[in-house]
């Protein structure tokens, strides 16, 4: 049999040039020459076996009696197979799953590179989709899984209450001042709060204008005394705020961990230390030179703006993106910042004898940075032709750094935003009004279900990843 096939020593094997194929129950005879014309794949290098041994390597079984070659396969898509080998192309359906689809033809020995023009751009770009599908299918299972937990934390620490003296008063002062939205008192008092904190910002801004400012008795600008009002009005208002909410708090250890009550915090505590360094000051005034602490706290005022996140969903929604999107936050800034050294060099070559402002590299790495956010102060510009074509790569380099990372960006924001909306309405439509009766509705089968589905979800990524497992498992059956 040495350099003869099995089918030029057994006639047998072959009735009339055709060969009998059996997959999966699914048999067909198909003409010897017709398989030749792709001897690379699985049924082209059957007809060139040597041996029943090599036939078995190639097959899952074979019967001698009817010789019948049998493929332990889906059915289903062998007809795929056979239109390929009768007219050289491959055509997918639309219903057809792309990934089985892939696997079959990679089985059968068929390159991607065969698939019609009609279908390949479809083929191609299925295959692609799942992973933005994938992220958005795993963005609501941790939605869905993530406001589970929250509500189920929310849920105990409102059980907290139960048996403590006035645990039902204090729970509604609780819920009140804790969730805005919850009740017609909270909503109330997320109204007044939110006036506070604006009317806070505004005067400190009005505070800045030399129309609003009084010389004190040595000649130095100072606070309008109505506007100190204003201020200390604000201040009362922000600290009975925090004291009412520490007071009717369920868990005292837990309430500066959370990030929101940390702000509250940090509005007053500028003002307090302000108030103690004024009386060092007045009392010693050789430390006449904390003043300027002083005025550095005053500053911070400014951060009163972020109380009015406990009030807006959009802005813990910001948050919550800027927390989990560090790495596309640090992937931009490393895209900057190599840009930023690129142009920066290249401008300082060019421009260094001709334009004093860029004369230096550090200033050159100001007017890349300008350039390439596209803000474009216009205190500094190259004068040159190639600087100013490099001014202009550096401008269109910027634009693209800047919007490649957008995207994903904005997808978490709109994520944390619906999962935060659907956690609100999870909260409010819980009724505490004659103590705990019953656990908030939440929908167990989607949660469990998710939890199936990312379990089966991980199965199929480690098949996925584990290409000579599959190649082993085929050789086997």
């Amino acid at each position: 049999m040495t350099g003869q096939s099995l089918w030029d020593v057994s006639e047998a094997n072959v009735e009339d040039g055709e060969i009998r194929i059996n997959v999966g129950g699914f048999k067909k005879r198909l003409r010897s020459h017709t398989l030749l014309r792709f001897p690379e794949t699985r049924l082209g290098r059957l007809l060139l076996c040597h041996s029943r041994e090599a036939i078995l390597e190639l097959c899952d079984d074979y019967d001698d009696a009817q010789r019948e070659f049998y493929f332990d396969r889906t059915p289903e898509l062998f007809p795929y197979v056979l239109h390929f080998y009768h007219t050289g192309k491959l055509h997918v359906m639309a219903e057809l799953c792309v990934f089985s689809f892939s696997q079959e033809i990679e089985y059968w020995g068929i390159n991607e590179f065969f698939i019609d023009s009609c279908c390949s751009y479809s083929y191609h770009g299925r295959k692609v989709e799942p992973e933005q599908e994938k992220w958005d299918e795993q963005s609501d299972q941790e939605s869905t899984t993530s406001s589970f937990d929250e509500i189920l934390a929310f849920y105990n620490d409102a059980s907290k209450f139960d048996g403590q003296p006035l645990g039902n008063f204090r729970r509604q002062l609780w819920l009140a001042l804790d969730n805005p939205g919850y009740s017609v008192l909270s909503r109330v008092f997320s109204v007044l709060s939110i006036l506070v904190v604006l009317g806070s910002i505004i005067t400190m801004c009005l505070n800045s204008l030399p129309d609003f400012q009084i010389p004190d008795r040595q000649g130095n600008p100072g606070e309008d005394p109505r506007f100190e009002i204003v201020e200390h009005f604000g201040i009362a208002w922000f600290t009975f705020e925090l004291v009412a909410r520490f007071a009717v708090a369920p868990d005292f250890l837990k309430f500066f961990k959370n990030a929101l009550n940390l702000i509250d915090l940090m509005s007053i505590v500028p003002f307090y230390i302000t108030l103690v360094v004024n009386l060092v000051v007045e009392s010693t005034p050789t430390l006449a030179n904390l003043g300027r602490v002083a005025q550095v706290l005053r500053l911070m005022r400014i951060f009163r703006i972020l109380k009015l996140a406990r009030h807006s969903t959009g802005l813990r929604s910001l948050g919550a993106t800027l927390k989990y999107s560090y790495k596309e936050v640090g992937l931009l800034l490393l895209y900057l910042s190599v840009g930023i050294s690129i142009f920066s060099v290249v401008a300082y070559t060019i421009e260094k004898e001709e334009n004093e402002g860029l004369a230096t590299i550090p200033a050159c790495w100001w007017w890349a940075t300008v350039s390439m956010t596209t803000v474009g102060y216009g205190d500094v510009v190259p004068g040159t032709t190639a600087g100013k074509l490099t001014a202009s790569a550096c401008i269109l380099a910027g634009i693209l750094v800047v919007v490649l990372p957008i995207t994903l960006i904005f997808n978490k924001f709109s994520h944390f935003y619906r999962r935060q909306k659907q956690l609100e309405s999870a909260m409010r439509s819980c009724d505490f009004g004659d103590g705990m009766k019953e656990v908030p509705s939440v929908n167990l089968r989607d949660y469990y279900a998710h939890k199936v589905k990312s379990l089966m979800a991980s199965l199929t990524n480690m098949s996925r990843s584990s290409p000579s497992e599959l190649s082993l498992n085929d050789s086997l059956h």
